[in-house]
């Protein structure tokens, strides 16, 4: 089997190692990225048209520095490409009257979001249900005691052609990419770290491990109890003849609730198409990357229409346009895992994304490019590391 040498190998090529693999390649690090299927691909995390992105993040302050500098990156990759990658169409992130509860797993989401914003002094506006609804009129099922945040900055990503820009320009910078190689073990040797694969061995002074839904095949302890893999579902459905969405509409959060459960996220119809997307989360079922049932239901887009969509989004159907599942891999506490390997040496880990990574992810390779090269970094990592959990 062929044996290939090299700086850093890079398991794993969705959102987070393409852009760690872009960054390092551009550094002068000889990098090899792995990854099981050909990405830009829709076995993972990382496809669906559509990701939503916006500044300040109501997962906290700590991850505001990633998405910044993502956008930052985003806009410098599409000079580069020559291709539209990011929307900034606006974002609306909706609330009852005290923005309390439990929403993607953080408390006070819509709280901190304004805050945030206000801590980063990112342009936003608050706005009471009629000035929303003046401007944006599918919001009209909004109550009168919800709120609402508008972030003229957020809007939506394009996963798929980002993914794609990075890998080509990492592969013009002189990465080397193994695709459709499935990483059979990671093994330390001396003064380094041995991958084996399908195809070939690769050893490098460093392995970074970003493979998703399969880090815990791979990682072992304590990964394989840290790290639970969730089914999640995407809808897109049809909107009715008389629809009214502005072309300047934005993506949307809505919370309706106090539970986690209690809400949905959207996009506004993408040019030349009469439909949009909306999805939710679940958190009660797990699953495994090999095992996930990628059909979805009719029931399940009904569902989700009846349980989130009907009285509240304006001139959507409950037509199925299209529908799709998607895997995310998730902490305990629903944030970020960036941190060395505890038992072995030489390989960093960067999962999970726990289902709001994406807007994250070019400045996440940005900062594990620079602890890699041991540069000096805007970027805190210390929020993110293991040690946070009971290892």
């Amino acid at each position: 089997m062929q044996t290939i040498r090299t700086d850093v190998v890079v398991v794993g090529l969705g959102a987070m190692g393409a852009a760690i693999t872009d960054q390092l390649a551009r550094r002068g690090v000889a990098v090899v990225g792995v990854d099981r299927f050909a990405p830009p691909h829709d076995r993972g995390s990382s496809h669906g048209e559509t990701r939503i992105t916006r500044q300040a993040v109501g997962e906290g302050a700590a991850y505001v520095p990633f998405v910044l500098a993502s956008h930052r990156h985003w806009r410098e990759l599409e000079s580069a490409c020559g291709e539209s990658l990011f929307e900034a169409c606006g974002a609306v992130v909706i609330a009852g009257a005290a923005g309390r509860g439990s929403h993607h797993g953080k408390q006070d989401f819509f709280a901190t979001t304004v805050a945030t914003a206000e801590r980063f002094a990112i342009e936003h506006r608050c706005l009471e249900r009629d000035e929303l609804v003046a401007r944006f009129p599918q919001f009209a099922g909004m109550h009168r005691d919800q709120h609402a945040y508008f972030e003229p900055g957020g809007g939506y990503l394009r996963p798929e052609r980002c993914i794609a820009a990075q890998l080509a320009r990492a592969e013009r910078a002189s990465a080397t990419l193994l695709l459709d190689t499935k990483v059979e073990r990671i093994d330390n040797r001396s003064g380094g770290v041995r991958v084996t694969t399908d195809k070939a061995v690769i050893e490098a002074d460093r392995a970074v491990v970003a493979a998703g839904a399969w880090a815990t095949d791979l990682l072992g302890a304590p990964f394989e109890r840290l790290l639970t893999v969730r089914r999640q579902t995407l809808h897109w459905f049809g909107l009715e003849a008389d629809a009214r969405f502005p072309a300047d509409s934005p993506v949307h959060i809505w919370m309706h609730g106090a539970g986690d459960a209690d809400y949905f996220y959207g996009f506004p119809p993408l040019p030349g198409e009469r439909s949009v997307k909306v999805a939710t989360e679940q958190d009660r079922v797990a699953t495994h990357a090999d095992q996930l049932d990628r059909q979805v239901a009719a029931t399940e887009s009904q569902a989700l229409f009846d349980a989130h969509l009907r009285g509240r989004l304006a001139g959507v159907s409950s037509r199925v346009v299209d529908a799709a599942a998607c895997l995310y891999t998730v902490t305990p506490d629903q944030g970020f895992i960036l941190d060395d390997h505890p038992t072995m040496p030489g390989v960093f880990v960067v999962s999970a994304c726990s289902g709001h990574g994406f807007k994250h992810s070019a400045g996440i390779g940005q900062a594990v490019a620079e602890r890699l090269c041991g540069a000096e970094s805007e970027f805190d990592l210390a929020p993110f590391a293991l040690e946070r959990f009971d290892t």
